[in-house]
């Protein structure tokens, strides 16, 4: 861990395009969550590239209780990268950002990174508001075993 960031990687024995199906898919975040925090998505389509937004309904402490975000896509290839800037819902994103890189070890195995990057978070009010991180690496970890889960069945 980083400062402002943190990085999770394991393998997981599926193919990078297995892998990418679950996480293109924001009806999946809900199984994937580690945090707690993810309660559904909101009638959201499948990821098909940058600048696509997908919103998620939420609860949590830190915001009151139930809120929405609004998810704007900043990177996408196919079944290599996924990444977005998180966003209370009809706001800018504040500058953190969630990321998943995928590297194929051939057809059936897939080493997937998982960061939670807040380096680009220098609102002073927010910054006095949220106590960053907001996901542990611990929650990080499960959210990686809920993919493996999610993806091969066990």
């Amino acid at each position: 861990m980083s400062d402002n960031k943190i990085t999770v990687e394991r393998t997981i024995q599926a193919s990078s395009a297995d892998v990418f199906d679950v996480l293109s898919n924001p009806e999946r975040h809900v199984e994937l969550d580690g945090s707690g925090f993810v309660v559904s998505d909101d009638r959201s389509n499948r990821i098909q590239g940058t600048g696509d937004v997908f919103t998620m309904n939420m609860t949590g402490d830190h915001m009151g209780g139930d809120y929405q975000t609004e998810n704007h896509v900043t990177g996408y290839s196919p079944n290599q990268l996924l990444a977005w800037q998180t966003a209370p819902a009809g706001q800018e994103p504040p500058g953190w950002q969630w990321v998943w890189e995928l590297e194929s070890e051939g057809s059936d195995s897939t080493l997937v990174r998982h960061t939670y990057d807040w380096s680009n978070v220098t609102d002073p009010d927010l910054l006095s508001k949220v106590s960053f991180p907001l996901v542990s690496e611990a929650q990080l970890e499960s959210t990686l075993d809920n993919l493996s889960q999610a993806v091969t069945g066990s």
